[in-house]
């Protein structure tokens, strides 16, 4: 005990003084948008999800996209095939569009700390807009589930979040309820 005890101060005082530990940003430093990784700017750029109708998925909200993966298992009509593949061609019109306008806002608050001229006012402009912005994508998301919903027997609801693996949940369970009274 007393031997590792020594060994664990001795490592301590023997550090080097001018060693640092590294940030987790490191590396970032090169990225076109420093805010953005290149697999995010790719995302917003092609309307994908990325997590953000999460509130409604995990409570039992279908997204178009996965119901469109998943039509054989739900035993979609032709009637729900075609207006959840219209569904998400327009969420993702929507979130595309959206999407673009937000990298784009992500550069400039990223080029003007590049340049040094930021100014308090300038950086509230860019966070409203940028907030705004990060706002809209993902109600277009969220409005996708909700409206996919309406386009599904409570059955197929069901079927689709065991088939997504939530089975378990309770908060699935009493969706299902509300909708079928």
């Amino acid at each position: 005990m007393f031997r590792t005890l020594f060994c664990c101060v001795l490592a301590v005082l023997s550090w080097p003084a001018g060693v640092q530990s590294q940030s987790p940003y490191a590396g970032q430093e090169f990225r076109e948008i420093k805010t953005l990784s290149p697999q995010e700017i790719s995302d917003y750029l092609s309307g994908k999800g990325m997590g953000l109708a999460k509130a409604a998925e995990l409570n039992g909200y279908p997204g178009p996209a996965h119901v469109l993966e998943l039509a054989t298992q739900l035993h979609l009509t032709a009637d729900q095939k075609a207006k959840t593949e219209n569904l998400f061609k327009r969420m993702q019109a929507r979130a595309i569009s959206l999407g673009k306008e937000l990298v784009e806002e992500e550069r400039a608050l990223n080029n003007i700390f590049a340049s040094h001229s930021v100014t308090p006012e300038a950086l509230g402009v860019l966070l409203t807009r940028i907030a705004k912005l990060q706002g809209q994508v993902r109600q277009v998301h969220l409005e996708a589930h909700l409206e996919q919903t309406a386009l599904l027997t409570p059955e197929q609801v069901g079927n689709y979040n065991r088939l997504r693996g939530y089975a378990t949940s309770a908060s699935n369970d009493s969706h299902e309820q509300r909708r079928a009274t």
